[in-house]
């Protein structure tokens, strides 16, 4: 189980338990992390009873049916439902992945939920990812050129540079992998993490982009690169299945490359 971001001199203690739902059978049971700046108390789990016989199956599922009919203040995000756009990342049984995807038969006995680890927490389930979003922003995820676009059609290029993107673009910035790098934990504040790494190889992969030299300065640091310590906690929870650390490592050799 990896280590939760609690906010400091703070112990998480035992919350309420919810009674359980007259007359279901099926039931599976929620331990979740509550915290509100609001009200002065320290973080607590609070417990609730999930009838599966009227709920859908996947974790979200009985999220939304916890907020909907038995604790209305329960605060997560959520948005598409399809694991396309990593709002509902969150830290299930010691494993971050996305609520959306992670199926509740998956779990054996109860499922327990905390937000990502090692950020600042806003309420509940949800962390504060300004850091992470800024660090995005560095990277300028976006192409550069210099050559003006053709006139009459997009920039091209071939099926075998197209396929250079594959295991990259797909990145949905879950935070899912950064928040599982001790290496991240320790040095969120200058090391870039292994999601901004993969978007920013993105970039550096793409043959369209024409400044790669400018990319590779920005991330020529021993600390915005170099912290990465090889562990693949990243592409062990990627919850597309993409290999950040594999990225990671493709830059680091085309910093040895345009040094040799």
């Amino acid at each position: 189980m990896v280590e939760l971001a609690l906010p400091k001199k703070s112990k998480v203690g035992t919350g309420k338990t919810h009674p359980k739902p007259e007359g279901a059978t099926n039931l599976k049971t929620f331990n979740v992390y509550r915290w509100s700046p609001d009200d002065g108390e320290n973080p607590h789990i609070d417990t609730y009873y999930v009838n599966l016989d009227d709920c859908g199956p996947m974790i979200l599922d009985g999220l939304i049916k916890i907020k909907n009919e038995i604790d209305p203040g329960l605060t997560f995000r959520r948005s598409c439902r399809e694991g396309i756009c990593g709002s509902c990342a969150m830290n299930i049984n010691g494993t971050n992945t996305l609520a959306c995807t992670k199926g509740m038969s998956e779990v054996d006995g109860d499922i327990n939920i905390y937000p990502l680890p090692h950020q600042p927490v806003v309420k509940d389930l949800v962390p504060d990812l300004t850091n992470f979003y800024a660090q995005y922003a560095s990277i300028k995820p976006w192409m550069q050129t210099q050559t003006p676009p053709p006139p009459d059609r997009e920039r091209l290029q071939s099926k075998e540079d197209r396929a250079k993107l594959d295991g990259l673009y797909e990145c949905i910035l879950c935070a899912c992998c950064s928040t599982s790098c001790p290496s991240y934990w320790w040095n969120s504040d200058r090391f870039l993490g292994p999601a901004i790494l993969l978007q920013a190889y993105r970039w550096l992969a793409d043959s369209r982009d024409e400044f790669t030299g400018e990319r590779l300065d920005n991330l020529e640091d021993p600390f915005r690169l170099y912290r990465c310590h090889t562990i693949m906690n990243c592409a062990n929870t990627c919850p597309k299945g993409l290999n950040p650390a594999k990225a990671i490592a493709e830059i680091k050799k085309m910093m040895v490359e345009r040094q040799g």
